[in-house]
């Protein structure tokens, strides 16, 4: 089973070569790195690492995203983030069930496994256990956390017809694979730091007022689809 790893990034040359270097290349058939317009040495570092660099220059986390999924030849798609704060080496563990057989999503849960201290300002945390909690009660759905780092199967996603091209694609996965009865389990996994710099999400009050609007939005819209 071909496993593409789909990672987008913009500005992330401090920590993209520590995380490309974890990647479990036994597993791992091919890195599609989506590079947002960097302006620093992110497209160099992943192109020595051997990753194909596929440019976007539509802003968006969904609109990355969907990029590389439309380049990835892998039967399974992972999405991992650039900036080191996912455990690598727990891709193996992301996409068992899915080569078993046995789902056709699988949730990396940071909430359900271990965040180091420093890793999640609570403002993200409680974010993500309230968003989790919709999709339990609306859905019906039992996952703890709507983690980015996340595997799926490509062909399945590709029928989803994703319509969120920002920070709510993720939770558009979730709800609309929910609503077709999707086999959808989750694992916990490791929570880190980030490598350097700051998030673009969580530190950033533009960025998390976006990204809680547009998690929110997905929630409500997509339960009566």
């Amino acid at each position: 089973m071909d496993t593409s790893v789909v990672i987008p990034a913009i500005n992330e040359e401090r920590s993209l070569e520590q995380v490309l270097a974890a990647i479990p290349y036994d597993v791992v058939t091919e890195i599609i790195l989506v590079d947002g317009g960097s302006t620093d040495s992110t497209v160099s570092v992943a192109k020595r690492a051997g990753a194909l660099v596929v440019h976007e220059p539509r802003r968006g986390y969904g609109i990355a995203c969907a990029t590389g999924v439309e380049q990835a030849s892998g039967e399974v798609v992972v999405f991992m983030d650039a900036d080191g704060a996912d455990d690598p080496a727990q891709i193996h563990d992301i996409i068992s069930p899915l080569k078993e057989g046995k789902a056709d999503m699988v949730l990396g849960s940071r909430l359900a496994g271990h965040i180091a201290p420093g890793a999640m300002p609570w403002h993200q945390r409680f974010g993500n256990w309230i968003s989790a909690a919709l999709i339990r009660g609306l859905y019906g759905l039992k996952i703890t956390d709507l983690s980015p780092f996340r595997a799926v199967r490509r062909g399945k996603l590709l029928e989803l017809d994703m319509q969120e091209m920002t920070y709510g694609w993720p939770t558009e996965m979730i709800t609309k694979g929910a609503r077709r009865g999707w086999r959808i389990v989750e694992i916990p996994v490791n929570y880190h730091p980030r490598l350097a710099g700051e998030s673009k999400i969580s530190g950033t009050l533009h960025g998390t007022l976006l990204a809680t609007y547009s998690i929110l939005w997905t929630i409500f819209r997509y339960v009566r689809a």
